[in-house]
């Protein structure tokens, strides 16, 4: 039987190491929150006493965590770096969204101790995650691509080779970059129809079936009410936090800097969920914008 090791169980990662054990795998979990070793042993996961113990003989490493620090710690500059434990024919795929430079550092890091990495952050928020329908985007070799994809498969239903280490990150910003602004412009428009005595669900179906029509529109709308489902549904709970939308397009205006790429409507975004963070509103669910044109700060 094929052992996974999963490091980082948090709305992403417990759901997707759920569905790998559900699948069959053999998947060996670890988190520093004890609730969510829990959750994870309840969904037949094997619960490990440590990354390391985790990592030891198993043939994939997935990590979900939260930024480029962490997974460099994970892997290198730890006390126990886990290139130090991993077997030379297992491959590393992580899937926390951070910085391309740490991902390629990471990958050459691996490299030199014989062992494969792959970054592969994921884009469906936690409703794929839950459902295994994730959007991964890696960066690697073409035989590491191979190799990861049975994986990635059973957690995901869009599974792209961006190309070589960090183009999986690199892809990942310019898509949260897009959607941020697309949220945004969602949040502008219904607000405004809103505010002149439009029904928001009877405007929201009219974009849709119209040229404004938008995922975050069709799927994820902002307005509470519309769509039961959606985070704006559930008090802005349960989704894609304004915090870590906010260091996604941090990480995105950093490329563009690397590149001379202009970005004005990608930093009007980041201003705008910044201005919507300083209101105390970091641990909302990025839909959550709307609040600020509603003057709800």
């Amino acid at each position: 039987m094929t052992t996974v090791a999963f490091i980082g169980l948090g709305n992403m990662g417990g759901p997707m190491a759920a569905n790998l054990a559900k699948a069959g795998f053999n998947v060996r979990a670890f988190d520093l929150s004890e609730q969510a070793l829990e959750a994870a042993k309840s969904q037949g996961c094997e619960v490990a006493a440590s990354a390391q113990a985790a990592a030891t003989d198993a043939d994939f490493i997935i990590s979900m965590l939260p930024a480029g620090k962490h997974v460099r710690g994970l892997y290198v500059d730890g006390d126990q770096p886990l290139f130090d434990v991993i077997k030379k024919s297992a491959l590393v795929i992580d899937c926390s969204t951070i910085d391309a430079d740490t991902a390629r550092s990471v990958a050459a890091a691996g490299a030199e101790k014989g062992v494969g990495f792959v970054d592969a952050p994921v884009s469906g928020g936690v409703g794929g995650a839950q459902a295994g329908t994730l959007t991964f985007i890696v960066g690697g070799s073409a035989a590491q691509f191979e190799q990861a994809k049975p994986v990635l498969d059973v957690m995901g239903k869009n599974i792209f080779h961006a190309g070589d280490h960090g183009a999986g990150q690199v892809a990942k910003v310019c898509n949260n970059m897009l959607l941020s602004i697309l949220m945004a412009g969602t949040c502008e428009a219904i607000n405004m129809g809103v505010k002149n005595g439009l029904d928001p669900a009877v405007l929201s179906e009219i974009m849709k079936q119209s040229s404004g029509g938008n995922w975050a529109l069709n799927v994820y709308n902002p307005y509470p009410g519309v769509m039961e489902n959606a985070p704006a549904s559930k008090g802005y709970q349960g989704g894609f936090q304004v915090d870590l939308m906010i260091k996604d397009l941090g990480l995105a205006m950093d490329v563009s800097q690397q590149s001379a790429s202009p970005v004005p409507m990608g930093s009007a975004a980041r201003s705008l969920f910044t201005l919507h963070k300083a209101g105390g509103n970091g641990k909302l669910d990025f839909s959550s914008l709307l609040q600020f044109y509603q003057d709800k700060e």
